[in-house]
């Protein structure tokens, strides 16, 4: 559902007692936790209990399993998840109290009120890069505040008030949440369209991160690899901006050298101008990972913050929840789990995936998100699959959409050359159709942004009874 914005958005201490509606998601979590750590009276309900809750629980924040109009008794301001409906009993309950209803990204504004926020958006690796920035400014003393969208183990949670000025804030895109925002510096990572479903066509996409260059108030780090940052380098100066752009080619400013994924690790070295600056090892694997490490440097240099200590932060990263995540091993068979959706971040995640599989055999269980998506990059994100050694398509997960008889997985099984690909069907009995199919050496890489993220410990748990 759209909420509207509102014209004035006034600051956490003023919002009363607030409201979270879908507080189990990753996004309305981290808003949720950084009110309740300024004092704010915070309590929230979701569909279905989880170990996020339960985390939310157990630092004093109320949340309710299932949604009830009587939650709403003695609340001032609800914010409300875009995933939910209309007819959800909250929102109805919310409007008929003419209670203060706000969309996920009119909270995080609160949140920004009085603080230096640095802004991570871009179509693909927001997350990482927001994860490491922060990990990067916390080895150098900076103190941030952070708003993460998913769990990073290195950091405890997916946000934290620190005793700083700064606060780095994951600024999605999907909805057009990063243009309520208002950072001091920002970093953009990649525009590649996406979301079109909100956005309508390729332009409007475009257009989106062109008018967020013109919120940005000092300086923003863009992507020298990617078509769609460099575009946004000559209106960001025109607009008065500091502008570094980061990358793998001659032409950035800061540069990344001597690539090298060696297993789980991934190692470069660094110059900015032609200064060497020094190496930076990352516990992570994938080139991908190390671009979004390069920009994240950027930023941090840019808020004049000590190289050497930031480049130590950086490898102190060990990823975030859902980023390429080893879940575990047995029976011989590595799982991993990863939320690509979109067929840039397949491919990205493949190579990675290859490079820790090495010599073994990569197995792929992709689940397709949105019907709107997969219409318009089935395709391609077969394609994409098309790195593995064997693949199985679950069921799109439909989230906001309705279900259309014309846009099916096979579309992605489909497209997918040279390995055997075939349809595995709902995700609910997904761990069963692969269990067969594995064997000791194996690396499973199960990818997607819906409820996939089950079917890995459903595999380890049934493994874990082979001989």
């Amino acid at each position: 559902m759209r909420i509207p914005i509102p014209s004035s958005i006034p600051p956490v201490t003023e919002l009363g007692s607030v409201f979270f509606v879908g507080i189990g998601g990753a996004g309305l979590s981290a808003i949720a936790r950084l009110m309740a750590q300024q004092g704010v009276a915070v309590a929230g309900s979701d569909a279905y209990d989880s170990a996020v809750l339960d985390a939310l629980r157990a630092e004093g924040i109320t949340c309710h399993v299932g949604h009830d109009a009587a939650h709403l008794d003695g609340i001032d301001t609800v914010v409300a998840s875009t995933a939910v409906r209309e007819d959800n009993p909250e929102i109805v309950e919310a409007q008929r109290r003419g209670l203060r209803l706000w969309p996920r990204s009119a909270g995080l504004r609160s949140v920004m009120e009085g603080r230096r926020t640095i802004a991570v958006a871009g179509t693909h690796g927001k997350t990482t890069t927001t994860a490491m920035l922060t990990c990067a400014l916390i080895a150098a003393g900076a103190e941030p505040s952070y708003a993460i969208g998913a769990e990073v183990a290195s950091l405890g949670a997916n946000a934290r008030l620190g005793s700083g000025d700064l606060l780095v804030a994951e600024a999605d895109e999907s909805d057009g949440a990063f243009l309520v925002y208002e950072p001091e510096g920002a970093v953009v990572t990649n525009v590649d369209a996406d979301h079109l479903d909100n956005y309508g066509t390729v332009e409007a996409y475009a257009a989106a991160f062109e008018e967020f260059i013109g919120r940005i108030g000092r300086f923003v780090v863009l992507s020298a690899d990617d078509p769609g940052t460099r575009d946004l380098a000559a209106l960001a100066r025109a607009r008065g901006l500091e502008v570094l752009t980061a990358g793998f080619g001659d032409d950035a400013d800061l540069t990344g050298r001597h690539l090298r994924v060696d297993g789980s690790t991934t190692t470069f070295d660094v110059a900015l101008r032609g200064v060497d600056l020094g190496a930076v090892s990352l516990p992570v694997p994938g080139a991908h990972y190390a671009l979004d490490a390069l920009l994240a440097l950027g930023a941090g240099l840019l808020l004049e913050q000590n190289v050497d200590l930031l480049i130590a932060g950086l490898g102190a990263y060990t990823g975030a929840n859902r980023r390429m995540q080893s879940l575990g091993e047995a029976a011989g068979v590595r799982v991993y789990d990863s939320y690509a959706h979109h067929p840039t971040e397949i491919r990205a995640d493949l190579a990675a995936a290859r490079a820790v599989a090495g010599a073994d055999r990569l197995v792929v269980a992709y689940q397709p998100h949105l019907v709107s998506r997969t219409r318009l990059y089935g395709v391609e994100m077969g394609e994409a699959l098309s790195a593995a050694d064997r693949v199985v398509v679950a069921d799109i997960y439909l989230a906001r959409e309705e279900h259309d008889p014309a846009v099916t997985s096979a579309i992605v099984v489909d497209a997918v050359t040279g390995p055997p690909a075939t349809l595995g069907g709902p995700v609910t009995g997904l761990a069963d159709v692969l269990l067969p199919e594995l064997r000791a050496g194996d690396l499973l890489l199960t990818l997607g942004a819906g409820d996939i993220t089950t079917v890995g410990p459903a595999v380890l748990e049934a493994l874990e009874g082979r001989p």
